[in-house]
């Protein structure tokens, strides 16, 4: 009995050196928001800027926006409603999940060869199915 309990009291001496007690810091957002909203800026800064870089978001307060990023700045972002023409000014940390759409040239040229190639290869097939001796 006496060893359990000397052990439990030697654990808990160990246990509280660990126990941080620093002081917590002034930055209004935790390290999980802060790393969403570094993530959140560098997916926007990867869309660009125009009517091209579409974007759905849902913020933190369950409000949706669509549009196009029509500006960027070190604090938020604005979107451009495409209807509409309104301008909303999004902060990083408000913004919960962004859905982006901006397909680079490159992407664009892959799809297209991937369609042209496709197209070929089932007129191959159809030419030989239908053209024996042709």
């Amino acid at each position: 009995m006496f060893r359990r309990v000397s052990a439990v009291v030697l654990a808990l001496m160990l246990a509280i050196p660990m126990v941080d007690l620093r002081a917590v810091s002034a930055s209004p957002l935790s390290g999980r928001e802060e790393r969403m909203a570094q993530k959140v800026k560098d997916g926007i800064a990867k869309l660009g800027v125009g009517p091209d870089a579409r974007v759905q978001l849902k913020l933190k307060d369950k409000t949706k926006l669509a549009g196009y990023i029509s500006a960027v700045e070190p604090e938020h972002f604005v979107v451009t409603d495409l209807t509409t023409g309104q301008q909303t000014t999004v902060p990083y940390p408000d913004v919960a999940q962004v859905k982006g759409n901006n397909l680079t040239t490159r992407t664009k040229i892959i799809i297209a060869a991937s369609i042209i190639a496709g197209v070929i290869i089932v007129l191959y097939i159809v030419r030989g199915a239908f053209c024996d001796g042709c």
